[in-house]
C-alpha cells in the first residue's frame, strides 16, 4: 500500500494544535499513568484524533501508540506492518511549558521504522523522512529543504542529549570519542538534530520507549544516518542503550556502543 507522507504530515500538524489548544490554558489536569510517567489531557486528545485520521486512511494497518499501549504480545508479534505513534513525545517538557515536545508518527515494516513524521508545535517544525527518498525539514510558513546528517561535518565533534535524563555513561562516552560539546534538548528532537546535521551523535543510555524513538529513527536513516541498538515490536517494548550518529564524521573513531 502506497502511504501519502503529506497526509501524515498534516495529521501531525492537526494533532500539535489540538496540543497548543491546551498548552495554551492557564492550567491542565495531570494524571500519573501507571509506570509513574505524566499523561494530560493534550496526550489523549492528540492520540484520538491521530487514530481517527489513520485509521480513516488505512484500516488495514494496526496502530501501536503510547497511549493505546495495551495490545498483547500475541495479537502483534506476526504484524510485519504497523504505525509507532507517541501523540506527546517530551510530556514533561510539555509540563515545563518550555516547548521541547512533539508528536511523532512512524511507519514500521518487518520490524524496521522506514517512514516517520515528526512534530513540533511550539517550535512549529516539521521533519519528516522515507528510506529511500530523504529527509526534509520545514518551518511553518517557509519552504521545505532537505537535511543531511552531514551538513556540518568540518564543525567540532557535536552531542546531543535529553534536558530531563542522562547518565554517567553518556558522559564517559562523550569524552572517548573527544566530543567536548554537546547540545540538550526534549523528546524525539535530538534525533531530528543529528539528520539536520547540528548534533553528530546522540547516545542514549538508559531506557526509552520504541515509540519515543521510531520517527526519529526513521528520519535520521533516511538523512543518511546510522542508528545502532533498536528494534521493534518486541515482547517488551522498553528500548536499551543506543546510538545515532552521521555517516562520515570521524570515521577513525570507534563509534560503537
Amino acid at each position: 500500500m502506497e502511504i501519502d507522507i503529506k497526509k501524515l504530515c498534516k495529521i501531525a500538524r492537526e494533532a500539535g494544535k489540538k496540543i497548543l489548544d491546551i498548552y495554551g490554558q492557564d492550567d491542565f489536569q495531570i494524571e500519573t499513568k501507571e509506570d509513574n510517567s505524566p499523561l494530560t489531557l493534550a496526550d489523549k486528545a492528540s492520540h484520538e484524533l491521530i487514530k481517527e485520521r489513520l485509521s480513516a486512511l488505512y484500516p488495514d494497518i494496526p496502530i501501536l501508540s503510547e497511549e493505546g499501549r495495551d495490545i498483547p504480545y500475541a495479537d502483534r508479534k506476526d504484524w510485519n506492518q504497523f504505525w509507532v505513534v507517541d501523540p506527546l513525545d517530551g510530556t514533561k517538557e510539555f509540563i515545563k511549558r518550555n516547548g521541547e515536545f512533539t508528536v511523532n508518527i512512524a511507519l514500521v515494516q518487518n520490524n524496521h521504522p522506514v517512514l516517520g513524521v515528526i512534530y513540533a508545535p511550539v517550535l512549529q517544525t516539521l521533519y519528516w523522512g522515507e528510506a529511500g527518498k530523504g529527509a526534509s525539514k520545514q518551518k511553518d510558513g517557509q519552504e521545505a529543504e532537505s537535511i543531511s546528517v552531514n551538513a556540518y561535518l568540518n564543525n567540532p565533534i557535536m552531542g546531543v542529549g535529553s534536558r530531563s535524563h542522562a547518565s554517567e555513561e553518556e558522559m564517559d562516552y562523550a569524552k572517548r570519542i573527544g566530543s567536548d560539546e554537546k547540545k540538550s534538548i526534549g523528546s524525539s528532537l535530538k534525533f531530528c538534530l543529528v539528520a539536520d546535521g547540528s548534533a553528530h551523535y546522540y547516545y542514549r543510555h538508559g531506557p526509552t520507549m520504541e515509540w519515543d524513538t521510531a520517527a526519529g529513527q526513521a528520519i535520521a536513516e533516511a538523512a543518511g544516518g546510522i542508528v545502532t541498538g533498536l528494534s521493534y515490536n518486541k515482547e517488551n517494548l522498553l528500548n536499551g542503550s543506543f546510538l545515532v550518529r552521521s555517516t562520515d564524521q570521524l570515521e577513525e573513531i570507534q563509534f560503537t556502543l
